[in-house]
């Protein structure tokens, strides 16, 4: 007979051990579920057309349909723009084997970056095809786009530029800021890209 209680009890452990597991694992799917869900829309941009360093035409239409990391620039500059380049090169080398992520620096200094200057400093980063995009515009639509669409400071061009990373998800719409001098904020960059990167994954 005690036997057949402990073997009883053993049961009974061993059911409440699984539900308890259960409900734990029930637990962390929904707070991660909650997780990706919390990356706000702060915003949608608008449509534009620059000039790529290859001459091609290059807009919003180009951002569709996949994870962009964007940031203002000038191949000059001697202040925060290397620091950024940096940054921009490690998520490069990062996103190497997918064309879903896409980098776009745009040049604030269009009287200086010339496409063939773009091109040579596109060469200096490493950059060998099209993951990463150098943009150039007249400055009256770089200023606009800036203000209008990303919603970034461009009082003082070329020199005042933001020093913010934006991520612009697969239907334009602007889903995070990210300080482009910062290890810390930069790993928050990540992370984002990999939770819309699952979420696309789920809806497809």
């Amino acid at each position: 007979m005690s036997q057949d209680n402990s073997f009883f009890k053993a049961v009974v452990w061993t059911a409440t051990s699984i539900f308890l597991l259960a409900v734990v694992a029930l637990f962390v799917i929904n707070r991660a579920k909650e997780s990706r869900a919390e990356i706000p829309v702060l915003g949608k941009l608008p449509n534009f057309r620059f000039v790529e360093r290859d001459g091609r035409p290059f807009g919003l239409s180009d951002m569709k349909g996949k994870l962009n990391v964007a940031d203002f620039i000038f191949t000059s500059c001697r202040g925060p723009c290397p620091v950024m380049a940096t940054k921009m090169g490690e998520l490069y080398d990062l996103y190497k084997t997918t064309d879903k992520v896409q980098l776009i620096s745009i040049s604030v200094d269009p009287e200086c970056d010339s496409l063939p200057v773009l091109q040579e400093y596109a060469l200096r980063q490493g950059v060998n095809d099209n993951r990463w995009v150098f943009l150039r515009g007249e400055m009256d639509s770089i200023k606009t786009l800036s203000e209008k669409g990303f919603m970034l400071a461009a009082d003082d061009l070329p020199g005042n530029h933001s020093t913010k990373f934006v991520l612009v998800d697969q239907k334009g719409k602007i889903r995070g800021y990210y300080d482009g001098l910062s290890d810390a904020s930069i790993n928050i960059l990540k992370a984002d890209i990999r939770q819309l990167a699952l979420e696309s994954e789920e809806k497809e």
